[in-house]
């Protein structure tokens, strides 16, 4: 069975989502720091009226901070079950149409927390797209208590 991806980038990690899951992709866009939050919080966005969690990828898989030269992050805005959450990512990618039979198990080669946070890997010709798992991301609790 064919699935499609919304692709984007952290680093050098190349990830995807179900677009199902997606609502929209934003560039450019202010993000409200939230003092005392959670160090993955990177803040809040005003999306039309409606304030969303900002969730920074990088800080997530425990990568360095973006370099102040680097063009502005992307926002992925993500429809949650109850709310809708959002993801800072570096840059977003094309949505691609990949068959389950390419599907495996998280790479070995991933620390223990990026591991956690990735479902598998679908291999392509020329890369490897890991598949966020998303409720682990969200789920800043118990990411807290392995730090």
């Amino acid at each position: 069975m064919a699935r499609q991806f919304c692709t984007f980038f952290v680093g050098e990690l190349f990830l995807g989502i179900e677009v199902t899951r997606i609502q929209e992709v934003l560039r450019d866009w202010m993000i409200t720091p939230v003092p005392t939050a959670n160090p993955a919080i990177r803040g809040l966005i005003n999306l039309r009226g409606q304030i969303i969690t900002a969730v920074d990828l990088r800080t997530r898989f425990q990568l360095p901070d973006r370099d102040r030269d680097d063009a502005p992050p992307t926002i992925l805005v993500l429809d949650g079950s109850e709310e809708l959450l959002s993801l800072v990512v570096d840059r977003s990618g094309d949505v691609l149409e990949v068959n389950d039979e390419c599907f495996e198990e998280p790479p070995d080669t991933l620390k223990s927390e990026s591991r956690r946070l990735i479902q598998g890997a679908f291999k392509l010709e020329h890369s490897l797209l890991l598949v966020l798992d998303i409720d682990h991301v969200f789920d800043l609790d118990a990411a807290d208590e392995r730090v």
